[in-house]
């Protein structure tokens, strides 16, 4: 993951969180990055300074509170959607749609879609979310 400090056109500052260095520029291009501010989707990458590891002990990082309160209402999200909220799987797209336009009971639901599904909804005005990621497994964690 790759942490960028954010900025929208109109100088709200925010960070946001990628899987790789590619993929703020792909989301970017598709108006998948907005502003939690003005929901400005005109979002350009801050100057900043890289996260070194020095002598101090990671868990007296000043941040370290912040970011801890943040993973935990991130996982809190998550598990209120999936222990609420159906999952349609990778019919989301198709589901999503058909309940804003009053064909199918209006409801909550989870699942996947694609890029450009995700930028059609958008663009009929059908509000979707990203959901915060999973958190990693502990099998999976050193």
């Amino acid at each position: 993951m790759i942490r960028y400090a954010l900025a929208c056109e109109h100088d709200h500052e925010f960070e946001g969180w990628f899987g790789s260095s590619d993929a703020f520029d792909e989301q970017a291009a598709q108006g998948l990055v907005e502003c939690p501010l003005c929901a400005s989707r005109a979002v350009r990458k801050q100057i900043m300074t890289p996260a070194v590891a020095g002598a101090k002990k990671r868990d007296a990082h000043p941040d370290q509170p912040t970011r801890a309160m943040m993973m935990e209402a991130m996982g809190r999200v998550r598990r209120h959607v999936e222990d609420t909220f159906d999952n349609v799987g990778e019919r989301f797209a198709e589901e999503a749609r058909a309940i804003h336009q009053g064909r199918a009971e209006d409801r909550g639901i989870y699942g996947q879609a694609t890029s450009s599904e995700v930028r059609e909804l958008v663009e009929e005005g059908v509000e979707v979310a990203a959901l915060p990621p999973a958190p990693p497994k502990k099998s999976d964690v050193n």
